[in-house]
C-alpha cells in the first residue's frame, strides 16, 4: 500500500493477499465483486477502502492514523469494502460488518477466521432492523458505507448507529458535489442529515493512486441523537429518502 502512503508489516501483506485470494474463490461460485484482476482489487477495492483513513485532509480519521481504539460500523459491507480492509490496516479497530445477505456473511466469517482477525464481527441483517434501541443503535464511533444509494437514504441507514460526537463517513464517486449546488446529491441531503442528528462536517475530493479514478468523501458529523422514528421500516428509506 505503498502508493496510499502506508507501510505493511508482513503479516498485513500476507492478510491482503489471503483475502485477495479468498474473493476470488468464493467470487467464482457466488457474486462478490465484478472486479477480479489483481491489480484493480489493491487498487478498486483495498486502496479506495482505506484512503479515507489516510488522507491527512479528513481530520475526523486523524485519530485512528494515530493508532486510537475506535469501535466502527461498516453498513452494506458487501465482500466486506471497506470494513475488513481498514482492519487489516489498523488492527485496533472493533468494526462490525452489516449485511442482508447471509451467503455474503458466511464469506465474511471464512475471511475473518482464515485471516485471523480479532475485533470483528459479521452481523446478518438490514440496517433499518439493528439500528432500533437495544440493537446497536447509537454504539459506534464511525459508521462507514460504500454502498450505492443516495446520502439521503445513506444517512438514515447510518447515523442512528453513530454514538453522538461520532461520525458518519460516505464513500462516493465523482459528481456527488455539482458546480450547481443546489441540485446536487450532497445539498439534497441536507435536510435528511439535519433530521437524523448531524452536521455536514467535510467533502473531500481525491483521486485513487495509479489509475487516478476520480473518489468523494463525505463526512457527517453526530451533534445530537438520532429521534428515535429513524430509521423508517425496513424498505422506506430506499424508496421515499427523507
Amino acid at each position: 500500500m505503498k502508493q496510499c502512503g502506508m507501510e505493511l508489516s508482513d503479516r498485513q501483506a500476507e492478510q491482503f493477499l489471503q483475502y485477495n485470494d479468498l474473493l476470488l474463490e468464493w467470487n467464482s461460485f457466488m457474486n462478490l465483486t465484478a472486479i477480479t484482476e489483481a491489480e484493480e482489487v489493491l487498487q478498486k477495492h483495498f486502496a479506495d477502502s482505506l484512503l479515507p483513513f489516510l488522507l491527512p485532509e479528513c481530520k475526523a480519521t486523524e485519530a485512528v492514523r494515530n493508532g486510537k481504539a475506535a469501535s466502527l460500523i461498516d453498513i452494506g459491507t458487501g465482500a466486506g469494502f471497506p470494513g475488513i480492509p481498514l482492519k487489516i490496516a489498523f488492527p485496533q479497530l472493533q468494526i462490525t460488518l452489516l449485511d442482508s445477505l447471509n451467503k455474503r456473511v458466511n464469506f465474511l466469517n471464512e475471511v475473518i477466521r482464515r485471516l485471523e482477525l480479532d475485533g470483528i464481527q459479521a452481523v446478518h441483517g438490514r440496517a433499518e432492523d439493528f439500528a432500533k434501541p437495544g440493537q446497536l443503535r447509537e454504539t459506534f464511533d464511525f459508521a462507514v458505507s460504500r454502498a450505492v444509494a443516495n446520502m439521503s437514504t445513506l444517512s438514515e441507514y447510518c447515523l442512528p448507529y453513530v454514538r453522538t460526537g461520532g461520525c458518519f463517513v460516505a464513500y462516493k464517486a465523482s459528481g456527488f458535489t455539482a458546480a450547481d449546488s443546489e441540485s446536487s446529491e450532497y445539498s439534497a441531503a441536507a435536510k435528511a442529515i439535519r433530521l437524523l442528528g448531524g452536521t455536514a462536517d467535510a467533502v473531500i475530493e481525491y483521486s485513487l493512486p495509479e489509475s487516478g479514478d476520480p473518489r468523494c468523501l463525505a463526512v457527517i458529523k453526530k451533534t445530537a441523537p438520532t429521534p428515535k422514528k429513524y430509521p423508517r421500516k425496513a424498505g422506506l428509506p430506499a424508496k421515499e429518502p427523507l
